[in-house]
C-alpha cells in the first residue's frame, strides 16, 4: 500500500489524524466530511495513495465505486435521503482541494435547506459536529 507522509487522507488511513469513520474494507475507508454539503455527506477513499482519478488503479477505483454505492444505499434507507450525488473532483480546476482520490457521497433532501445546503456554486462551510456524528452513526457498517 502506497502512502504519502504529508497527505491528509493518508494520515487518516494510518490513524494519525482523527476522522468519523462509517465504512472500511480491505481497499477503502469511508469517513464523514467535516465540511458537509448535506447531512450524511461522506468521503470514500482508497487506502493506497492516488492523487486523483487519473492516478488511481482500476482495482482501487472499482473498490471505491462499490463502497460509494453501498454507503449511498444506506443514506437513502437510514437517513431518508430523497437521492444521492456522487462527486469526484479531479484536479484543482475541478475543485479538488485534497490531492488523494476521493468520492463525495452526498445525500440529497428535497426542499429541506437545513439538511441539504448543496447549491451551485457550492462553498463548503464547517458543519455541526453533533449532526456529523449522528449521521455517521446511521451510516456505520453493522449499526
Amino acid at each position: 500500500m502506497t502512502r504519502e507522509p504529508d497527505c491528509l487522507f493518508c494520515r487518516i488511513v494510518a490513524g494519525e489524524l482523527p476522522s468519523t469513520q462509517v465504512d472500511e474494507d480491505e481497499r477503502t475507508l469511508t469517513f464523514m466530511d467535516i465540511n458537509p454539503a448535506a447531512d450524511g455527506h461522506a468521503l470514500v477513499i482508497p487506502k493506497s495513495h492516488a492523487v486523483d482519478l487519473h492516478d488511481i488503479t482500476p482495482e482501487d477505483l472499482a473498490a471505491c465505486t462499490m463502497t460509494a454505492q453501498r454507503v449511498a444505499g444506506r443514506a437513502v434507507k437510514r437517513l431518508g435521503a430523497d437521492g444521492v450525488n456522487l462527486l469526484n473532483c479531479a484536479g484543482q480546476a475541478a475543485w479538488q482541494t485534497v490531492f488523494h482520490f476521493h468520492i463525495h457521497v452526498v445525500p440529497r433532501f428535497r426542499d429541506d435547506q437545513v439538511r441539504d445546503s448543496l447549491r451551485l456554486p457550492w462553498t463548503p462551510t464547517p458543519g455541526d459536529p453533533a449532526r456529523i456524528a449522528a449521521a455517521a452513526e446511521l451510516l456505520r457498517t453493522g449499526s
